[in-house]
C-alpha cells in the first residue's frame, strides 16, 4: 500500500431468535436436521387469503436483545414491508421494521473497553436459501419466517481486530440473554459488513462495500482485511470503489462481486397492513430484564476477580459454567460455609473458584472432553467438596482431575465426591504413623540402600525415586508431599 487509508466498518448482525415456532406462522422454528421445506406452513408459502399472526415469544426475546445491547426499548414500535424479490421468499416482500424499530440507540463495549455504538435493532423475518449447482438452484424454504433480529451498528470500527471482537462480543451477549441459542454453523447469527477506506485528514468517508452472510468471528476479520487491501490497491492506481455486494470465499480468502448495492428506495417500503401497531408496556420490560439474569458485564468483572484475562475470555463463551461459578459463589453463601465477614474464608473460596474455573477451561474444555458440556454439570456440593479434599491434601492434582472428570458420568450425579474418590482408589494416605511405616519399609529393601547412600553423599536428587518407591509401596495412596519430608528426616 503506498498510502496509509483509514478504514471505517460498520456491521448489521442477523441474530435468530431461539423461539419454539415462526415469527408469523405455528410452525417449528428449529430445522436443523430436518428435510428441506418440510417446516412450513401456508402462511409461510404465501398462499392467497393467509396472514401473519405475530409471535408473543419473538417480541420477548427481541426486549431482552435491546436490553443486553443497552439500548433504549421503542414501547410504540410497528411492521413494514420491505419488496425483496428473491425466490427464497415467495411473498415477494419481507416483513421488517424500517421506521419505527423495536431497540432503538445503544452500545456494546469490547473487551479492551472501546464502545462501539448501535444505531438500531429491529425486528424482521428470515429469507430461505437457496443452494446453486451447475445449470441450476434449489430452494429450502424452512428457514423462511425464522424471527429475526438484525443489530445495526453505527461505523464505529477501525480495524479488522476491533471486527471480529465486536462480532464475538455481540455473540457472547445474546447468548447469555438467553436470545439466540448462538449455533454459527446453522446460521443462528450472520453478519453483513460494511467495509470503505480513505485518508485519514478526509472529512468524508470512502465508497463502501457490503460483504454479505459471514458464520465466524474469523472470516469477519479475514473479510475486512481483505476488502481494505483491496480497496487500497484501487485508490493506488486512481480507480474507483464500486458501491456493491460482495460474497466472501472462506477457502480462497477473497471476497468477489455479487450485485450492485441497493438502497432504501429500491425497496419500495410501505407499513406492514395486516400487522396492527406494536404496544410494549414497562412493565413486560421489567419482566424480560429478570429473566435475563446477570449481564454478561458483571459476569466478565466477577470472573476477573479470581482468573487471569484470557480464562476469562474463554469461559465467556460457554454461559453453563460460567452461571455454574456464580452457583458455587451463592451455595457458599448460602449454605453458612462462607462468612462474609472472613478475608481468610473469601480467600479461600476465590482460591476455590480459580481452581474450578482452571478444571473447567483446562480440562473440561479439553478436545477430547467437549462432549461432556452436554452432560449435567457436577452439583455445587460435590464441587465444592472436591475442592476440600484437595486442600486437606486427600487428593493429588492427578487425583482431582479423575474425580472431576467422573462428576460427568450420569451414574455418579448424585453420589458423594467423598464415595467417588474411594471407588477411584486416589484418596491420599496422611496418616502420619502409617507413611512412617511405608517409607521404614522402604529404606529397609536392598535395592533402595544406594540411594539412601548417594543422599546422605549429597545427591539430593535421588530423593525422587525414594519418594517413587513409597508411591509403589502405598499403591500410589501415599501424599508424596508427607512421605518426602519423612524420608528427609530419617535420612538426616
Amino acid at each position: 500500500m503506498s498510502e496509509t487509508y483509514l478504514p471505517t466498518i460498520g456491521i448489521e448482525c442477523h441474530v435468530q431468535l431461539c423461539t419454539k415456532t415462526k415469527l408469523f406462522s405455528e410452525v417449528d422454528n428449529d430445522a436443523r436436521g430436518k428435510s428441506p421445506n418440510s417446516c412450513m406452513s401456508p402462511v409461510d408459502y404465501a398462499l392467497p387469503g393467509m396472514l401473519p399472526r405475530l409471535n408473543q415469544e419473538a417480541v420477548e426475546l427481541s426486549v431482552r436483545a435491546g436490553l443486553a445491547l443497552n439500548a433504549e426499548i421503542n414501547l410504540d414500535c410497528r411492521f413494514d414491508r420491505k419488496h425483496y424479490f428473491y425466490p427464497d421468499l415467495p411473498k415477494g416482500y419481507q416483513i421488517t421494521q424500517m421506521y419505527h424499530p423495536i431497540i432503538g440507540a445503544g452500545h456494546v463495549e469490547l473487551p479492551d473497553g472501546t464502545k462501539i455504538r448501535i444505531e438500531h435493532a429491529h425486528l424482521e423475518e428470515d429469507a430461505g436459501k437457496l443452494s446453486h449447482e451447475a445449470t441450476y438452484s434449489l430452494v429450502d424454504l424452512n428457514r423462511a419466517g425464522t424471527p429475526l433480529v438484525e443489530i445495526v451498528s453505527q461505523p464505529d470500527i477501525h480495524s479488522a481486530a476491533h471486527a471480529r471482537d465486536y462480532a464475538k462480543e455481540l455473540w457472547r451477549l445474546m447468548t447469555h440473554a438467553g436470545v439466540t441459542l448462538g449455533d454459527l454453523y446453522n446460521g443462528n447469527m450472520r453478519f453483513d459488513v460494511n467495509i470503505s477506506i480513505a485518508k485519514p485528514d478526509s472529512d468524508q468517508l470512502g465508497t463502501r462495500t457490503e460483504v454479505k452472510n459471514l458464520n465466524s468471528f474469523r472470516s469477519v476479520e479475514r473479510a475486512v482485511e481483505y476488502e481494505i487491501k483491496r480497496q487500497a490497491k484501487l485508490l493506488d492506481k486512481g480507480e474507483q470503489v464500486v458501491q456493491e455486494t460482495r460474497g466472501w470465499n472462506d477457502a480462497t480468502g477473497e471476497t468477489t462481486g455479487q450485485r450492485s448495492k441497493e438502497g432504501a428506495a429500491d425497496y419500495r417500503y410501505m407499513p406492514e397492513p395486516d400487522l396492527p401497531p406494536l404496544h410494549l408496556t414497562e412493565a413486560m420490560i421489567e419482566a424480560q430484564r429478570t429473566k435475563m439474569g446477570r449481564p454478561l458485564s458483571e459476569t466478565r468483572a466477577f470472573l476477573r476477580q479470581f482468573v487471569s484475562e484470557n480464562i476469562v475470555e474463554v469461559l465467556l463463551d460457554y454461559p453453563k459454567l460460567t452461571a455454574k461459578l456464580h452457583s458455587l459463589k451463592d451455595y457458599w453463601l448460602e449454605s453458612g460455609a462462607s462468612d462474609q465477614k472472613s478475608d481468610q474464608q473469601a480467600a479461600t473460596h476465590d482460591a476455590w473458584l480459580k481452581k474450578i474455573a482452571n478444571l473447567f477451561s483446562s480440562v473440561l474444555l479439553a478436545e477430547e472432553n467437549t462432549s461432556l458440556l452436554n452432560d449435567e454439570l457436577p452439583s455445587d456440593a460435590q464441587l465444592s467438596d472436591l475442592m476440600a479434599m484437595v486442600d486437606q491434601a486427600e487428593l493429588s492434582s492427578t487425583g482431582m482431575k479423575e474425580v472431576f472428570l467422573k462428576f460427568f458420568d450420569p451414574e455418579m450425579h448424585f453420589k458423594e465426591t467423598r464415595m467417588i474418590a474411594k471407588e477411584l482408589g486416589v484418596i491420599q494416605e496422611n496418616d502420619l504413623s502409617t507413611l512412617e511405616a511405608i517409607v521404614d519399609a522402604v529404606l529397609a529393601k536392598p535395592e533402595t540402600k544406594q540411594a539412601q547412600a548417594d543422599y546422605r553423599a549429597g545427591q539430593t536428587k535421588v530423593l525422587g525415586f525414594l519418594v517413587g518407591q513409597v508411591m509403589k509401596e502405598s499403591h500410589g495412596k501415599a501424599n508424596p508431599s508427607s512421605a518426602q519430608t519423612i524420608l528427609k528426616s530419617k535420612l538426616g
